[in-house]
């Protein structure tokens, strides 16, 4: 029978090793260059939203509206009131010394006439508001300047409060926050995977490869995804994203090739060991890429693109480091032959003879560059590990109740889940030591729902017509009445008269309750009964507040849509490669319920407040909107990585003779260092996050870890093995109608054939 593809790309790439390697160097470069000339085409606010938010943001993107970013000082005062001389003073100086920046324009004083407004209604607090010059999408660039003056402003009047908080402060702040957390997160994950790799391997060039073609595979796959973001744009988490799942699955892909070709060359079939790496762990590898990008697609149809920039994205990487790891990987493989198994005195011992010629005859040089590594020494010869041994052992002989056993657990862990309720970040979840977040917060405090206040964009031929001024003076009284709105409301009328918008702080914090409530008084009842009884008038609300439940509802809507994308194709998939419906709805079982535990463990640890102090964070009393629909489309490809790669070797045994008992046994006794090896870097990579300020990243990065260490332990470790030995043979049953799917070339009837040597 024919050779499958990834064997026929480990033959080609071992034949033209040079080709294969450079040209992929050559890749790497050119996507990096030209990712960098291009730059990255960002989400528009418009594009981020959804529902009735969206709406709002495409009529204001037509209408012409200066883009200014708008920002406050707070000035406040514990003992005294803005009718104080000395605090008027204050407020006059801080004015003055913001109208002088050249960054800033339309400073509007609290002490000027119509501007009672800007005053808390206990008087002791002032909002003296402006605005950055040049657009808002760029303004949190020049908003360091104002930042720096305003804290000067603060140290000169050590009796009052002034702070600035503003969307170009916040996402400066917010932007060096993330910086800093994503260089931390680039610096670490290399080495630790190198680290948990060579400790692996015991071999420092073995533990090498994975992961510098792993991080290669990631910049290249930053510089298409910069090159696909003028196509479909962006979102801000995209890059993250990128770099957390390609050097998870790149260093798996490398990690499952490698251990399998260094396997059959201990057999003893070191001419044919790549050959055969090829068509069994290169086919595992194939179906574990597809696997993966069908779950990542499933966030293509989740309503927002912001989810479907994440799916690209990881589609992106994980394609690109499939690839490299079918062709570039054999290609080292093929040409670095035995020395693959050197550790770092050997590498440097070969080095130093091939620079200084007369080492070449010292007896020295000569053992220390063959001379095996401490590690392999401790690990032995053994094929098998040890500790799966003894786990494997309980779980084959009393495969019911360790099923059972191993159910309920991870069920009680999922329990949680119930109770989940989702949150939108607010400003309030960064670090608490941030000015920002105190800035935020003081200003919250003395004017409610002021920093985020509904955005009502009203649509007319002439919104200056008396019956549409009319409307809105009613929609503005409506709103106070309610008791769920409150002053002051601003309003502003574009250049051509064609629309007005109207903001209205909410009460609340933005996000709670009480804010939903009050969003939904003012699109349900007030507008409705005010500006929704004109003809020819459209009107929708946007801002912080509805943007963020929007966003929350469409998630919310399309979780069935994205659960049975991914959960079919995943079937089909695992249905075509194994001719078994058994194999495929266990697998989607096994994986579901690695999922829950994950999410009862978010729960249990951000939405209960577990784990603060070990974990340094603040609950917010949620899970961030997007995570549960993002965690499960990651983890649902991430577990079938292991499941693919397991199966496919119990198979291989089935194929060649041996019972489904013995195969289990064996396949998971011989897989099992492959798998902990490559849980570890997945784990180790993911805890990173888990350390970083924001608490998305933070949450994202526990989920991961978590599921990750779960599946590769008490899935894969009890219930696959005892769940298998219950099915027997029924493992592989398939109905009589599907027998006219294509056979997988089994090893048995077709062995692979040996690699020519490479030149």
């Amino acid at each position: 029978m024919r050779p499958n593809l990834a064997e026929r790309a480990g033959r080609w790439s071992a034949r033209h090793w040079k080709t294969a390697t450079f040209g992929w160097l050559a890749f790497v470069v050119v996507a990096i260059v030209a990712g960098s000339m291009l730059g990255t085409k960002s989400l528009s606010d418009t594009e981020s939203s959804t529902g009735q938010t969206a709406r709002a943001e495409a009529i204001l993107d037509k209408a012409g509206f200066a883009n200014h970013a708008d920002e406050v000082v707070l000035v406040q005062s514990r003992t005294q009131t803005v009718d104080n001389p000395q605090f008027q003073q204050t407020v006059r100086r801080v004015a003055a010394k913001l109208d002088k920046l050249p960054t800033v324009r339309d400073v509007k004083s609290p002490l000027a006439h119509g501007r009672e407004g800007q005053l808390s209604a206990d008087r002791h607090s002032a909002l003296v508001e402006f605005s950055i010059t040049g657009s808002a999408d760029t303004a949190d660039s020049r908003v360091e300047p104002v930042l720096n003056e305003v804290a000067k402003l603060q140290k000169a009047n050590r009796d009052y409060t002034v702070a600035e908080f503003g969307g170009a402060s916040a996402d400066h702040q917010l932007s060096k926050t993330l910086d800093k957390d994503l260089s931390h997160a680039e610096q670490l994950s290399v080495p630790i995977s190198f680290l948990v790799l060579l400790f692996a391997f015991g071999a420092f060039v073995a533990a090498g490869i994975p992961v510098l073609l792993a991080f290669s595979g990631v910049l290249g796959s930053l510089g298409i995804a910069a090159a696909v973001s003028h196509l479909f744009h962006a979102s801000d988490a995209t890059n993250s994203v990128m770099l957390l799942i390609g050097m998870a699955v790149g260093v798996d892909y490398s990690l499952f090739y490698l251990k399998r070709e260094r396997e059959e060359r201990r057999n003893g079939d070191a001419h044919d060991a790549l050959g055969r790496a090829a068509a069994t762990s290169g086919r595992a590898v194939l179906i574990s890429g597809g696997t993966v990008m069908i779950a990542m697609a499933g966030m293509l149809f989740a309503g927002t693109k912001i989810f479907s920039s994440l799916g690209i994205g990881a589609m992106v990487v994980v394609f690109t480091t499939m690839v490299g790891s079918l062709t570039v990987l054999p290609a080292l493989l093929g040409k670095l032959d035995n020395r693959v198994e050197r550790g770092l005195l050997a590498v440097l011992a070969a080095t130093l003879m091939k620079l200084v010629r007369p080492l070449r005859r010292v007896r020295f040089f000569v053992w220390l560059r063959d001379r095996r590594t401490l590690l392999q020494r401790a690990k032995g010869e053994r094929q098998t590990s040890r500790a799966w041994s003894l786990i494997l052992r309980p779980a084959l002989r009393f495969p019911a109740v360790a099923a059972a056993i191993a159910i309920a657990g991870l069920l009680v862990m999922a329990s949680p889940v119930l109770g989940m309720h989702t949150k939108m970040l607010s400003f309030t979840d960064l670090p608490q030591n941030l000015q920002i977040v105190k800035s935020y917060q003081k200003v919250q405090k003395a004017f409610p729902g002021t920093d985020g206040p509904a955005e009502v964009v009203v649509k007319a031929d002439d919104v200056r017509s008396p019956k549409v001024q009319h409307a809105i003076a009613g929609l503005e009284r409506q709103a106070l009445a309610s008791g769920q709105m409150y002053k002051p409301i601003e309003t502003k009328i574009n250049p051509s008269h064609t629309v007005e918008t109207v903001d209205i702080p909410l009460a609340g914090d933005g996000e709670n309750k009480a804010s939903v409530a009050a969003l939904e008084t003012l699109r349900q009842r007030v507008l409705p009964a005010t500006v929704g009884r004109l003809d020819g008038v459209d009107y929708a609300v946007t801002g912080q507040t509805a943007g963020d439940h929007d966003f929350n509802q469409t998630t919310k809507a399309h979780w069935p849509i994205v659960f049975a994308f991914v959960l079919g194709l995943a079937f089909l998939l695992l249905l075509f490669t194994f001719r078994s419906i058994v194999i495929p709805l266990t697998a989607i079982g096994l994986n579901l319920l690695s999922v829950g535990a994950a999410y009862g463990a978010l729960v249990w640890i951000f939405q209960q407040g577990h784990l603060e102090g070990l974990l340094g964070f603040h609950s917010n009393g949620g899970v961030v909107t997007w995570l549960p629909l993002f965690l499960f489309a990651v983890l649902f490809g991430l577990s079938m990585d292991y499941h693919v790669f397991i199966v496919s070797r119990i198979k291989e045994l089935v194929d060649r003779g041996k019972s489904t008992e013995d195969a289990v046994a064996q396949g998971i006794a011989t897989t099992a260092s492959t798998v902990t090896a490559a849980a570890a870097v997945m784990v180790a990579v993911f805890a990173i996050f888990a350390t970083l300020s924001t608490l998305d990243l933070k949450q994202m990065g526990v989920g991961l870890a978590v599921a990750v260490l779960i599946d590769a332990t008490v899935i894969r470790g009890v219930l696959l093995p005892a769940t298998m030995k219950l099915l027997g043979r029924w493992n592989w049953y398939l109905p009589r109608w599907l027998e006219w799917l294509p056979q997988r070339r089994s090893e048995r009837r077709a062995p692979a054939r040996a690699l020519p040597e490479a030149g």
